[in-house]
């Protein structure tokens, strides 16, 4: 009950933070040319919305077919609905929480539900993050190496900084995980730093300690055994890989169907969009606010800034994120339900 407490208070908190920094983004967005981009927002193609739209759903789909594969392994039965389901679902815990590190337990918890046990969901979904890491990072190396080579983008420091960091964390954490997966010697060596650090400080009861090394033991082999089994199948581990690929770049041309609607045909071609959402998305990925709120909009405006300006960068902008936030959210919270009530009719 305790614990029940605490995560609603958290996810309050999440909420009220959301509202908070949507409000002062709205507003700086706004503030100069409201009449201007009212105007752009009203006059918008709204079949150009819909593909929009359809390409964002699609983009989820793609990605769902790679959990879909990998959980197939273990559970025969499990059917592609159920993995487009569980990643709309997802969509909506990925939203409310900081770094998005709420639809990964959701997925363990829906798995099960779904006849996959708990080791073997938590290892699916270990290796299901890491093809997607890997699509991430290869995307971001795409985009990176086409702006040294052909000079996308203007120079500036800040926002080579940021983009920077964002690469490398993505790219540690992509690394990270393969060297816990396949190195049982590092492993071992990071457990006893780890205890020897809370031998040190006696920062935990003995009796704790003990749980604690199960625990790390347990998650470590089971890393390892996630891990096997996704070298095991090498086309399936290409192909998740790039499923998750071509559903990231299709998430990725989202801002052009946005100046499509708009009107705009020529600012923003196919490539040029890929790769400034991907220099938009390496920043949100380390901005510690549920759906990196107000660092993917400032880096969106700073990076599409390069070939469009004014009201229709700025309106462009909010409905992108509408569609690839929002949007998702509300998605995924109605996914959720229905899929709530729907178990509720079996039981």
């Amino acid at each position: 009950m305790v614990k029940k407490t605490k995560t609603n208070k958290k996810n309050i908190i999440n909420a009220l933070l959301l509202i908070l920094v949507t409000g002062l983004v709205l507003y700086f967005a706004l503030k100069d040319n409201f009449f201007t981009i009212l105007h752009e927002l009203l006059n918008l193609n709204l079949f150009w919305v819909l593909i929009a739209v359809l390409v964002f759903i699609t983009s989820i789909i793609v990605r769902s077919y790679s959990m879909y594969f990998m959980v197939k392994k273990y559970c025969p039965e499990y059917t592609v609905k159920q993995a487009n389901r569980l990643l709309l679902t997802t969509q909506f815990f990925n939203a409310v929480t900081p770094f998005a590190t709420g639809g990964q337990p959701f997925q363990v918890y829906t798995l099960k539900k779904d006849g996959v046990r708990i080791a073997d969901g938590t290892s699916i979904v270990v290796q299901n993050f890491i093809v997607y890491q890997i699509a991430l990072v290869l995307l971001g190396l795409l985009a990176v190496g086409s702006n040294y080579f052909f000079h996308i983008f203007k120079a500036n420091v800040l926002l080579q900084g940021l983009t920077t960091i964002g690469f490398l964390m993505n790219t540690f954490v992509a690394v990270a995980l393969l060297i816990i997966m396949f190195a049982k010697k590092f492993n071992d060596k990071i457990i006893r730093f780890i205890l020897n650090m809370i031998n040190r400080f006696n920062f935990i009861s003995d009796e704790r300690k003990e749980g604690l090394i199960q625990k790390l033991e347990d998650t470590t082999k089971r890393l390892a055994k996630g891990g096997k089994n996704l070298l095991k199948d090498k086309k399936m581990f290409v192909s998740t890989i790039a499923l998750n690929f071509i559903g990231l770049a299709l998430l990725y041309l989202v801002p052009m169907f946005v100046l499509y609607a708009m009107g705009d045909y020529t600012s923003v071609g196919p490539f040029v969009c890929i790769a400034s959402s991907a220099y938009v998305m390496l920043i949100g990925a380390f901005v510690p606010i549920p759906g990196g709120t107000g660092g993917l909009e400032y880096s969106y405006v700073e990076f599409f800034g390069n070939f469009i300006s004014g009201s229709k960068l700025q309106a462009s902008m909010l409905v992108w994120r509408f569609v690839t936030y929002y949007f998702g959210m509300l998605l995924g919270a109605i996914a959720l339900q229905f899929n709530a009530k729907r178990k509720k009719a079996n039981e």
